[in-house]
């Protein structure tokens, strides 16, 4: 099986083993999809502050590890 390229790198000093970031960045991209839904209903008048609040949060620590 052929290897992917990998769409992502590590943040400056970011320390972590290549097959632990692999497999984080694979959660990251997931939440990063997660969040692009997130933002289309955050665009409702009836979307809980809290939920803007932790997608917020959630994409702020994917982006202090990786560069996308």
């Amino acid at each position: 099986m052929a290897r992917k390229n990998q769409d992502w790198q590590l943040q400056r000093g970011a320390k972590i083993g290549d097959e632990a970031a692999a497999e984080v960045a694979k959660i990251a991209c997931a939440l990063k999809s997660l969040a692009v839904f997130t933002t289309l209903v955050l665009e409702q008048d009836d979307c809980p502050e809290d939920l803007k609040a932790m997608v917020d949060e959630g994409l702020a620590a994917i982006d202090k590890l990786f560069i996308w």
